[in-house]
């Protein structure tokens, strides 16, 4: 019965659905070795189920599975592990797209597990594999020992083989036959020896007629004859090695070629003078012939550089020339000689270019040579013109500097690329091969190939082409102009951090020459303070640019240390000017209508000019604060941007090179700049950039995990002076604000209450009744000092609004950094989850804070340093206390104590002196008794004086 249609799709597809089930649980499982064994697992079940879709299903799992093979192949290619998991879960089409691609999370998972079950296959695959060869090993090895004992055994019997076949042919030679070949062996041996005698001989014999032939050849200008019959000479010269002869002949060798040099200089003067390639062509190989190789390229060298050296020599200098070496006529600086000096020793190098190449066989490193030569030639030298340079500009010699190594650069790139042309002109092109081909430029491309392939890094994928064409460039014959060049200039490179400190304080003494401060009142300091800052900000950000330029970010250190002692200096100027002038100042300025509302405090129009004063420092101090966090960002970002460039470099040195010029990148990575303190300043700013990234990147590659980084500012001693500073004003601030109230305690230690004989604790009366007293009236001064205490609120309500009072409020006296935590805490009620950002908030941002905060910190600083004066300057200047006058004491501390907890502020001297006054002489006694032996207590030791408790 025929089935239904529905019937009929369901056979078909069901047993595609279970061989799609057989094969996919089988093959992650299979062995990856045992590919036959898979393919017919597979076959079986394609028999098994069959189905029309079996054959594509076969298809497409079996490529899965030999994809599987390549990845693990593929792990033997990476040297790190890393690496190979980054290739492997990347997409397919990651490579052509020109941006990262973001992977699902789940797809990512998928991936890693299915890598997951791979590796467990091959490594237990690898381990089954592993323990078959021990096995076999260890199944061979016996048989080894048999084997070599056999191989032994059959060499010995060899060996008497080939020993007797070796007599028997001897004993098949009849003794007239072996006698008659040893007599020819012999004949023969002396026959060659005869001929090697004879041709000694005849060498021998024409050193008799050397210095004739050779004398008469020069003056037939037979130069390359007398040549080479000089180098026949010298061949035989071993002839009377460790012998009388050889002296006398060596010396008559030497005194043959000097002639013969002496004959070819004039012409060889006149052919480099006249640029006849081809004499000096032939003169060179003459010159070569006879071991003078180098002579003639002193000779070629000294006539082609001459006017270079010239040029150099009698260069009317400005700037960096003696007095008395200048001549008259039109001077110039050394930064207009530079560039036109080095175009022409570019012209130079441009018409030798192929001069150099017609006529020495090795072109580069002729150049080098030369380039070399005559930078080593110039008088005087480069250094010391430099150096008569620096002297003359002085303190603001980096700037000078700077364009005469952007001009060397600029030379040294344009000598590469004259170079490049000269190793294009020197090697063929690699289509033109052929029997033509001369074998000694194909040689020399095979020498170049190798050295190429030996000094290219292992990290570097590229292509032979390029490897050729960099290895010449990259030699050391090639290399040595380059440094040459700039080797003048890395002692002043590495003496960076001391010319941009000079440069730097060159600038600030020119902006104060120009600072017309004695014109300027002493309130409008505070703005000069802004205005100045923006000038020297404005030098400093030049800086950056500077230390890239000359030194290409190895000078980081030095530019920091430049940078941070440059403002220092600057703040701590302002600080000594302002200690000197903030307490000695007269100025008075019009009270504001605030003032007035507060005319009931003991302040006068001096105090109210003094505090305002302050204020406005205050806040030009906290503009300075910005402006140097802003510029410590920037700061960051450069440094940043130099490790950039210091990664990169390592990375891929041919294509991001550190300099202009590779010799001038090695000086700068062999000098000291390139010190562990630089690389620890980097690595700490880099680190600092990852921190804050997150653990994976767009394109998912895997990266190892940062710590997170607490980095230290980069202008700690500038910070630590602008702390200074906001101290300076703030210690003024306080002294001016509670100048009443120390000016009510000036006669409070001498007052009669003290030494009162009056027991104000009971008062008799007129029929000896004893009535009790239970308290007693505060002293006129301490009510006057509690007004002014109580009044302080209200002082700050006026200036509530001036952001200034906020600014470094943890350097204000007796308010540290926990007291400031607290204090925010209590008063603002901040949420927990803002707790770690607190700190930030108060010293970074201090707008932000609350008024009320602020108003407190001020509060409790001004208590703190009240009292102190109070508990530390006034109360030990009492000279004695009776009873009555202790508890009259008693009595004004008590009452202070409730004012100042009124400001939140409690003291634990006033405390002390408080309960120690309050004591009888029992009690006071004993307490002195208890605390002999423990820590001494200077307020219990004063007020045991005062009371007389000691015997």
């Amino acid at each position: 019965m025929p089935l239904s249609p529905p019937k009929a799709w369901a056979m078909c597809i069901l047993p595609s659905l279970i061989y799609v089930e057989l094969v996919e649980k089988f093959l992650p499982f299979g062995r990856l070795s045992e590919t036959s064994g898979l393919v017919k697992a597979l076959a079986y079940c394609a028999d098994l189920v069959g189905g029309i879709w079996a054959p594509p299903v076969t298809l497409r799992l079996l490529s899965r599975y030999y994809l599987k093979i390549h990845i693990i192949k593929s792990l033997e290619q990476y040297d790190d592990v890393i690496s190979w998991i980054n290739d492997v879960l990347t997409p397919s089409d990651a490579d052509n797209s020109p941006t990262p691609l973001v992977i699902d999370l789940a797809e990512l998972d998928y991936q890693i597990t299915q890598l997951l079950t791979t590796l467990d296959i091959a490594s237990e695959d690898t381990s089954v594999q592993l323990e078959r060869i021990i096995d076999d090993v260890s199944r061979g090895v016996p048989r080894l020992a048999y084997d070599l004992h056999f191989m032994k055994d059959g060499a010995s019997t060899l060996q008497n083989a080939l020993l007797g076949v070796l007599q028997r042919s001897k004993d098949a030679v009849p003794k007239e036959t072996s006698d008659a070949l040893d007599n020819l062996h012999q004949l023969d041996t002396i026959k060659v020896r005869m001929e090697a005698s004879r041709e000694v001989l005849r060498e021998a014999e024409s050193w008799s007629t050397l210095e004739h032939e050779v004398t008469s050849l020069i003056l037939e200008k037979s130069y390359a004859k007398a040549a080479e019959r000089l180098s026949e000479a010298n061949r035989s010269m071993v002839v009377f090695q460790n012998t009388p002869e050889y002296d006398p002949r060596r010396t008559l060798m030497v005194n043959l070629q000097n002639q013969l040099e002496a004959a070819l200089s004039t012409a060889l003067v006149s052919a480099i003078n006249a640029q006849d390639s081809a004499s000096c062509r032939e003169y060179f190989s003459i010159f070569s012939i006879i071991q003078r190789e180098s002579e003639f390229r002193n000779y070629y060298y000294g006539s082609r550089r001459s006017t270079i050296l010239s040029l150099w020599e009698n260069a009317p200098l400005l700037d960096c020339d003696h007095p008395r070496t200048t001549t008259a006529g039109s001077l110039q600086s050394f930064a207009d000689f530079l560039p036109a000096f080095y175009s022409n020793f570019t012209a130079v190098l441009n018409s030798e270019r192929t001069s150099i190449a017609s006529i020495f066989p090795d072109p580069i490193p002729t150049l080098s040579q030369f380039i070399s030569s005559t930078i080593t030639s110039l008088q005087p030298t480069a250094p010391q013109r430099l150096d008569l340079y620096i002297a003359y500009h002085g303190e603001s010699a980096l700037v000078h500097l700077i364009p005469a190594l952007r001009a060397t650069e600029d030379f040294a790139i344009d000598v590469e690329k004259i170079i490049e042309k000269v190793k294009y002109a020197a090697s063929p092109p690699s289509r033109q091969v052929g029997r033509s081909a001369p074998e000694k430029p194909q040689a020399h491309r095979r020498r170049s190939s190798r050295m190429s392939i030996s000094l290219r890094p292992t990290h570097q994928r590229l292509s032979s082409s390029i490897g050729v064409n960099r290895a010449l460039t990259e030699s050391p014959d090639s290399m040595e102009w380059d440094q040459e060049l700039f080797q003048p200039f890395l002692n002043f490179q590495t003496d960076y951090g001391s010319l941009e400190r000079r440069f730097l304080d060159h600038s600030l003494l020119e902006i104060i020459s120009n600072d017309t401060r004695d014109n300027v009142s002493f309130s409008d300091r505070p703005r000069l303070f802004r205005e100045r800052a923006v000038d020297i900000f404005g030098i400093a950000e030049g800086s950056m640019a500077r230390c890239k330029s000359f030194t290409y970010g190895y000078g980081s250190v030095g530019l920091l240390q430049a940078l941070d002692g440059f403002f220092q200096s600057f703040i701590d100027m302002w600080t000594a000017d302002i200690q000197t002038e903030l307490y000695n100042s007269a100025s008075l300025a019009k009270v504001s209508a605030s003032d007035n509302e507060l005319s009931d405090l003991d302040y006068t129009a001096q105090d109210w000019s003094s505090i305002q004063l302050s204020l406005h420092l205050l806040a030009s101090a906290r503009t300075v604060s910005d402006r140097m966090s802003i510029f410590e960002t920037k700061l960051k970002a450069y440094l940043s941007q130099i490790a950039g460039n210091f990664r990169m470099s390592l990375n891929d040195p041919a294509n991001f090179p550190i300099a202009a010029s590779k010799g001038e990148s090695q000086l700068l990575e062999q000098s000291t700049l390139n010190s562990a303190e630089l690389h620890a300043l980097l690595a700490n700013v880099e680190n600092e950039g990852i921190a804050r990234e997150p653990l994976f990147s767009a394109s998912l590659r895997l990266q190892p995990p940062v710590p997170a980084v607490n980095p230290d500012p980069l202008l700690a001693d500038a910070k630590k002076a602008l702390s200074t500073f906001a101290q300076t004003c703030q210690s003024s601030t306080t002294k001016t604000i509670l100048s009443p109230l120390r000016n009510h305690l000036i006669g409070y230690a001498s007052l009669p209450a003290w030494r009162s004989t009056i027991d104000t604790s009971t008062v008799t009366s007129s029929s000896d009744l004893r009535v009790p007293t239970f308290s007693l009236s505060q002293t006129e001064t301490v009510q006057k000092v509690a007004e002014g205490l109580l009044n302080l609120p209200r002082l700050f309500e006026v200036y509530a609004d001036d952001d200034a009072l906020a600014f470094s409020l943890d350097t204000l006296p007796h308010i540290g950094s926990e007291t400031l935590h607290n204090l925010s805490e209590y008063n603002l009620e901040i949420p927990t989850q803002q707790s770690h950002r607190r700190r930030s908030s108060v010293f970074v941002k201090p707008s932000t804070i609350d008024p009320e905060v602020v108003s407190s910190a001020w509060l409790l600083s001004l208590g703190h340093t009240f009292l102190e004066h109070l508990t530390s300057d006034v109360l030990p200047a009492i000279p004695s206390l009776t009873i009555a006058g202790a508890a009259q004491l008693a009595s004004d501390l008590e009452y202070l104590t409730n004012i100042v907890r009124a400001l939140n502020v409690e003291h634990d001297g006033l405390e002390k002196w408080k309960t120690y006054v309050s004591m009888d002489a029992d009690e006071g006694r004993k307490t002195l008794g208890e605390s002999s032996s423990d820590v001494f207590d200077p307020i219990l030791d004063r007020v045991a004086k005062l009371r007389g408790w000691r015997s």
